[in-house]
C-alpha cells in the first residue's frame, strides 16, 4: 500500500506571473525549472498573456500563464500540496525573487491553483512561506488554500487556465472555469488580458 501510495499522480495547476526585467523569459524559466523538479511531468502550458498590473497599477503590465503539472500525490493531498508549493517557493527564489510590496512589481510569481480534486486549507511550514512574508504580516500568516483563494476573482489567472481545462469545476465552485472566466471578462476592459503568445512545445517557449 505504501508503494502504490508514492507511485499516484495529481494533476495541478500552477499559475505563472511576472512583470520585471524581460518577464516572458522568466515564465519560459520557470516551466522549464518545473520539468526539472523531481517527480514532476509538465503536461501542457497554456497561451501567454500581457494583463494590467492588479491593486497596485503604477507598473509595468505583467505576463501570466498557467501549466498543468502531474505531481506525487503523496501520503495525503495536504503534504502532497505542501511538498509543491515548498518547490514553487524554492524557484521563486532562485529566479531572484525579492521582497516587494503587495501586488508589486515580480521577478516572478508561482502559485498553486489547483491540486486534483481536493480542498485544502493548512499551515504553511517555513519553506512554503512567501519572501514577502518578512514583510508583510498578511502572507507571514497566511495559511495555503486550495484552489487559490482568489482563482475566481482574477481574469490573468482563469484566462490562461480556462485554456488549458475550461470545463473543470474547481472544488467548491458551482461552475466551470471558462463559465468565470466569460463572467469576469465581461467586466474587465478589452485590453485587460491580452494573447501575446502560443505555446510551442517542440522549442519549449512562446511563439
Amino acid at each position: 500500500m505504501a508503494e502504490r501510495s508514492r507511485d499516484r499522480r495529481i494533476r495541478a495547476y500552477i499559475g505563472l506571473g511576472a512583470n520585471l526585467g524581460d518577464p516572458a523569459a522568466a515564465l519560459t524559466w520557470a516551466v522549464a525549472a518545473l520539468a526539472g523538479v523531481p517527480g514532476v511531468r509538465v503536461r501542457g502550458v497554456s497561451r501567454l498573456y500581457a494583463t494590467a498590473p492588479f491593486g497596485v497599477t503604477d507598473q509595468p503590465e505583467f505576463r501570466n500563464a498557467v501549466a498543468a503539472l502531474d505531481v506525487p500525490a503523496g501520503p495525503f493531498p495536504e503534504a502532497g500540496a505542501l511538498a509543491l508549493l515548498a518547490e514553487l517557493k524554492t524557484l521563486e527564489r532562485e529566479a531572484g525573487r525579492r521582497v516587494g510590496a503587495r501586488w508589486g512589481p515580480r521577478e516572478l510569481d508561482l502559485d498553486l491553483l489547483v491540486f486534483g480534486r481536493h480542498a485544502i486549507l493548512v499551515d504553511r511550514p517555513p519553506e512554503g512561506r512567501s519572501v514577502d512574508a518578512t514583510s508583510d504580516p498578511v502572507k507571514a500568516v497566511r495559511s495555503l488554500e486550495v484552489p487559490h483563494r482568489d482563482l475566481g476573482e482574477r481574469l490573468f489567472v482563469l484566462a490562461p487556465l480556462a485554456d488549458l481545462v475550461s470545463g473543470l469545476i474547481p472544488p467548491g465552485w458551482r461552475e466551470t472555469v471558462e463559465t468565470r472566466r466569460r463572467a469576469l471578462a465581461a467586466l474587465e476592459p478589452d485590453d485587460a488580458v491580452r494573447v501575446v503568445g502560443v505555446w510551442d512545445p517542440a522549442r519549449n517557449t512562446w511563439t
